[in-house]
């Protein structure tokens, strides 16, 4: 089994047993490797709003699958067991959403950082991660930009 199915697999059974608004908007890992994320939800009767454009909601799960499975992988990485929160979450939209939307985020080195701190502080930190949305079949520019202040701290 390749990785990225092993991945959607997790994310699959993660969202049915533990968030069913995940299974529900059923988001997609495109790519997954050490410096970036790529999570794709389509547009349809699930995550439509009454303007034909994506739903808030499913943005939201979008976003916080790219970031939070995002951070949760390189965790598993480091070879460290860790629990991850979100202690806050900005979005700023730019356009609607009208198609199948890529979330994305990069922030490798800032989510490493702070495995790193971890480890070393035994403490709990906080680090603000963000990434970006696109609709590759309207436009190169982002649908949204999104902030989420991620909390990791070590497993006692």
């Amino acid at each position: 089994m390749s990785n990225l199915f092993k991945t959607n697999l997790y994310l699959k059974t993660f969202g049915f047993f533990k968030i069913p608004l995940i299974f529900y908007v059923n988001p997609k890992v495109i790519l997954l490797n050490n410096e970036e994320i790529k999570v794709a939800i389509k547009l349809n009767r699930r995550t439509r709003n009454h303007y034909g454009s994506m739903y808030f909601g499913a943005l939201a799960v979008g976003a916080d699958i790219s970031v939070g499975l995002f951070a949760m992988s390189l965790v598993k990485k480091s070879g460290a067991d860790m629990l991850l929160l979100f202690k806050d979450f900005q979005i700023e939209f730019h356009q609607r959403a009208e198609g199948e939307t890529i979330f994305s985020c990069r922030d490798h080195e800032k989510i490493n950082n702070q495995i790193a701190l971890v480890l070393r502080d035994r403490k709990r930190v906080n680090e603000q991660v963000c990434g970006q949305a696109f609709v590759p079949s309207v436009s190169k520019d982002p649908v949204c930009s999104f902030k989420l202040t991620i909390s990791l701290k070590q497993r006692v």
